[in-house]
């Protein structure tokens, strides 16, 4: 085949012509009234779903054989009969009336061609395989998916950018692990904001010209603070870009992300929330363990352990915790792990309770370290464990000692 001019034809409210009634033709049909064309076939037989078609006025059926003369006022034509010579006469009356045809038998006897057509958002992709439809089929097919799943930036420079915030949990840190639509939202970002423990491999992926904003808080050390984080999301957003807070885990799982919103709505600035895969139950999964099991535990509780037990400011009942024989699962409690094993313990928990840490989970580093409720703290200090880890105490720590199924 010659090579081809790719083009896009408006073709709503104009003439097509489809000469033939099979499966071609029916399925040449449904991509033309999906594009609003006025489409006209002209066959003696028709496929019962272009009846129907016919039936309910979508399309004018003109039950006859070709004629010449039928592509008169047409703007676009298809000659889809099981008959050469009569595509053959299709084609001809086309190039002599300046009709572009797409001849189904035989494409390099045509003057145009039918794409394979994919389409996502209001983006269309239009595949020519030169003269192979599944090659062109599987390249559409792999373009389509590759924006559906984010890994094909997406990015608006014209029209309706749709500026505001995104507000993105990211997973547990493995790029794998975050959701189709939030990997569209960094597709389309102009701005990303990002935190030390999202899944950071995503970064390197982005466009050249996205801007990427460091917002991590280290342990007891350098951090940005969560006005100046609310400030930046405000200032970008009202500047005219998409931007994407890229978070881990789950944004509203200790993860500040309403007050996020807060921020944003305060100034006016849409915000959209992409929900994550939460930490403190995947990183257990990585390790094996199950938050929840069938005549084990009938409840878990995912606590905060960024403050010791009687911090004046702490507004969890250890007490209460340690009368709880189901999971606890602890975030950002390494550093207070001593004080709180002491408190469930008093609450009335047993010291020999089954735990365990994970460290980093689901990633390079991950290392985990099992020790009964009362010895784990010493047990992660003498392994050289650090944050960031989960920490799940229960009867689900230990699962050798499940009872058999």
């Amino acid at each position: 085949m010659s090579t081809l001019y790719p083009v896009g034809l408006d073709l709503a409210g104009r003439r097509v012509v489809v000469v033939g009634g099979g499966s071609v033709a029916q399925r040449r049909v449904a991509g033309l009234l999906e594009v609003g064309a006025d489409v006209h076939v002209v066959s003696p037989a028709v496929t019962t779903a272009l009846e129907a078609l016919a039936d309910s006025r979508e399309i004018v059926w003109e039950q006859r054989t070709y004629a010449a003369g039928d592509l008169d006022t047409a703007w676009y034509c298809v000659a889809a009969t099981d008959v050469p010579e009569v595509n053959a006469a299709v084609a001809a009356e086309a190039e002599g009336g300046r009709v572009f045809c797409v001849r189904a038998d035989s494409a390099e006897e045509g003057t145009a061609v039918t794409p394979a057509v994919g389409r996502y958002d209001d983006v269309t992709v239009g595949v020519i395989g030169g003269g192979d439809p599944r090659r062109a089929a599987g390249v559409r097919d792999g373009v389509v998916e590759a924006l559906r799943s984010g890994t094909l930036a997406d990015r608006r420079h014209r029209g309706d950018r749709n500026p505001g915030v995104t507000l993105v949990g990211g997973g547990p840190g493995d790029a794998g692990l975050i959701t189709v639509r939030g990997r569209q939202a960094l597709a389309q970002a102009d701005v990303v904001v990002t935190d030390r423990l999202a899944p950071q491999a995503l970064l390197d992926e982005l466009p050249p010209d996205v801007t990427v904003i460091d917002a991590s808080k280290l342990p007891r050390g350098r951090y940005m603070s969560q006005d100046t984080i609310n400030a930046v999301l405000v200032d970008e957003a009202l500047a005219g870009n998409r931007v994407v807070r890229l978070k881990g885990g789950d944004p509203f799982v200790f993860g500040r992300g309403y007050e996020e919103i807060q921020a944003c709505a305060a100034a006016g600035v849409t915000v959209d929330v992409v929900p994550g895969v939460t930490s403190a139950i995947s990183v257990p999964a990585f390790a094996g363990i199950p938050v929840t099991h069938r005549g084990i535990t009938h409840e878990f509780v995912v606590v905060s352990g960024h403050l010791p037990p009687g911090h004046e400011q702490s507004l969890v009942d250890w007490d209460a915790l340690g009368r709880l024989t189901g999971t606890v699962v602890l975030l950002m409690a390494v550093e207070n792990l001593p004080h709180i094993a002491e408190a469930l313990v008093a609450g009335g928990r047993d010291p020999e309770t089954p735990a365990i840490a994970i460290q980093e989970g689901g990633l390079p580093g991950e290392a985990t370290v099992r020790a009964p409720l009362a010895k784990l703290p010493s047990a992660i200090v003498d392994a050289g464990l650090r944050p960031p880890a989960v920490v799940v105490i229960g009867p689900v720590a230990d699962p050798s000692a499940f009872p058999p199924p």
